[in-house]
């Protein structure tokens, strides 16, 4: 009996740690996310539907335990071990290019084998580590050099650089290597950086590209992909397809929808209808089968999520642990702004999903997680007595 007893001890003790709004939260995200998944996925047929959710919901449980693991590990002690790390970063992501690699959509960004329910993005995991190391090395320019130092700028810079490099070469996914190069401009933002290192980097960007633009050095269906912002009436059968039909399901929902499972593109089975429904398109279908109101209640989860992530962050001990917080919720931030703005057809499609609701088994864990180390912040400023009870 004592040994059960101390077994429920040591529960309650992880639980008590852990920040359970921040967790309630990302579960109120994740059911809202399972009904709409249930609703876009209803067309493929009860069994396909039923995997789709069964699949999305072991990966919120699986996360779930990542939370609370993380809400009870000091990660700024393990970033110690930073070479170990950079390994690992580097290792997980060239494995895309081992027979363990899957091809799909144009990247080969996912992981997996054979008779295995659930792929891995590694480019999500690894997303993890990276912020945390990101967060360590930025944070110790902060507290022993000055931030407008050029040291300061070039050092980080070169590591996320590295990483958006090393992620598109191997994959040819831009938009998962993007998120490494914002969460950097979000880190070195709060850290201090000067202004007008932005403005230089900014402005350096713009020409660039302009330039590789104008000698047709730029990929293709990169230029198309902007080019049907600035002109919807441009491949509407071609580059501007999903985000033709996805404008068209939001709009047609008007403000409170025509009801779960009874949107007419997110039901239907024709290729007319809407693409990618329940990944990159989810807010679309939000928006067609619960209109504005639903929309709205999206935005407002997403936002309590960011502002509990940049609450903590003012709340951290040290620089490192502030720039975990900042990192992830720039990254939520990021994320959920790019993937709305795609289906407001205001933003490049990059294949960026609306964190927590988008299915994606390997998203959901790793969101949880990162949600698991903000909350690990949180718990360490606490008192020294209440942390160890």
């Amino acid at each position: 009996m004592t040994i059960f007893k101390r077994m429920w001890q040591s529960v309650q003790d992880i639980v008590r740690k852990a920040d359970l709004k921040l967790l309630g939260l990302c579960m109120v995200c994740t059911a809202f996310g399972l009904v709409l998944i249930a609703s876009a996925t209803n067309y493929l047929g009860p069994d396909t539907q039923l995997k789709r959710v069964l699949i999305q919901a072991a990966g919120a449980v699986i996360g779930i335990g990542a939370y609370f693991i993380f809400s009870n590990i000091d990660v700024e002690h393990f970033s110690e071990k930073w070479v170990l790390f950079l390994l690992f970063n580097i290792g997980f992501i060239a494995l895309l290019r081992t027979p363990l690699g899957i091809s799909a959509y144009g990247n080969r960004s996912w992981l997996g084998v054979r008779g295995f329910p659930l792929n891995v993005q590694p480019a999500e995991i690894v997303r993890l580590t990276f912020t945390v190391l990101l967060a360590r090395q930025i944070g110790w320019f902060r507290d022993n050099r000055n931030m407008k130092g050029l040291l300061s700028l070039l050092l980080p810079a070169a590591h996320a650089g590295f990483m958006f490099l090393w992620i598109y070469v191997l994959s040819r996914d831009a938009g998962s290597g993007l998120m490494y190069l914002v969460i950097y401009a979000g880190m070195a933002l709060a850290a201090g950086l000067a202004w007008y290192w932005f403005a230089i980097g900014f402005t350096g960007l713009g020409v660039g590209i302009g330039l590789l633009a104008l000698f047709e050095k730029l990929p293709t269906y990169w230029v198309e992909r902007f080019r049907v912002l600035f002109d919807h009436s441009y491949d509407p059968l071609g580059r501007g397809y999903q985000q033709t039909r996805g404008l068209l399901a939001l709009g047609s929902g008007g403000l409170f929808g025509q009801g779960l499972f009874r949107g007419i593109q997110t039901q239907g089975v024709i290729d007319g209808s809407l693409p990618a429904r329940q990944t990159d398109f989810i807010f679309c279908v939000c928006g067609e089968e619960l209109g504005f109101a639903g929309c709205l209640a999206i935005i407002v989860l997403e936002f309590f999520l960011v502002y509990r992530c940049f609450q903590t962050a003012r709340l951290a001990k040290s620089s490192m642990d502030a720039l975990i917080c900042v990192g992830f919720g720039t990254m939520l931030v990021f994320q959920t702004v790019e993937n709305i703005g795609m289906c407001l057809f205001v933003m490049p499609v990059i294949g960026l999903t609306l964190p927590f609701f988008s299915y994606g088994g390997s998203s959901i864990v790793a969101l949880y997680a990162a949600m698991g180390m903000v909350s690990g912040v949180r718990s360490r400023t606490l008192p020294d007595w209440l942390r160890k009870t």
